[in-house]
């Protein structure tokens, strides 16, 4: 039998999804209390890998299982096996023929940045955070740049191991909700920190550094060294992950409170 997930997790704690031999990473976690339920090994695939202190409110992944399980026990009966820090939101039996990460036809990622002069000792992690004022309008015309088919070298990290720089964004939007800056971006796929190159970008030019031309010119450059710096990983959630109707898994809000 195979079952989809919707997986939520603040990532401050751990080394990514990735399992890793040395490092506690999501997905270890994860499959050791899916394992117990279970009564049996279970490994997991994901929608989209997240790196060190990336988090999610909308994971997809899927398992396969011999073991005949109440849907209780695979969202109630996992989550009592999980950190606080992870949960279960939502499971769905599904046929062989989903695949978390293949079947997806988009990927959904925001960035919130805490924009005020002071930091706040609530909200130290979770939010990514700029004392400098920042101007979303100017961000949001300069994101437009990036919208459509491209080669993204010039946001991936040196470490990339993708075969292709080429990827597709379908929106690349900045707003403010007061204090908050929120960068939200949906495309076919994403390098490796591509989403926090994109804003530490688009910040440079908020801080009127950079005019909104200059995201444009760092695209067609194809040189990571050209463009801003690597925001920082607090800031970013994967929030969410289109798949064809066909499979009809649930659909879930973003998350609480600025997340909406």
């Amino acid at each position: 039998m195979r079952y989809a997930l919707g997986i939520e997790y603040d990532g401050s704690k751990y080394y990514g999804w990735q399992r890793q031999k040395s490092v506690i990473s999501v997905q270890q976690t994860l499959e050791k209390a899916l394992s117990k339920i279970a009564d049996e090994p279970i490994e997991v695939i994901c929608a989209g890998r997240t790196d060190t202190g990336v988090n999610a409110t909308n994971q997809v992944i899927h398992f396969d299982t011999t073991k005949i399980r109440k849907d209780v026990a695979w969202t109630l009966g996992v989550n009592t096996n999980l950190p606080k820090d992870i949960a279960v939101t939502w499971v769905k039996e599904v046929s062989d023929e989903f695949h978390a990460r293949f079947s997806a036809t988009a990927r959904c990622y925001r960035y919130i940045i805490y924009n005020n002069q002071q930091r706040s000792a609530i909200l130290s992690h979770g939010l990514s955070f700029c004392h400098y004022p920042l101007d979303e309008i100017l961000m949001n015309e300069a994101a437009q740049f990036l919208v459509g088919k491209h080669d993204f070298t010039s946001f991936r990290t040196v470490h990339c191991q993708s075969h292709s720089p080429i990827r597709t964004l379908y929106h690349c939007n900045v707003t403010r909700k007061g204090d908050y800056l929120i960068l939200d971006v949906k495309g076919n796929a994403f390098l490796h920190h591509m989403v926090r190159n994109i804003a530490g970008s688009l910040m440079k030019v908020g801080q009127g550094l950079k005019p909104i031309e200059w995201i444009e010119e760092v695209l067609l450059a194809k040189n990571r060294c050209l463009a801003g710096m690597t925001a920082a990983s607090a800031g970013l959630y994967f929030v969410g992950v289109d798949y064809p109707e066909e499979f009809n898994l649930p659909k879930r809000k973003l998350g609480p409170l600025f997340l909406e």
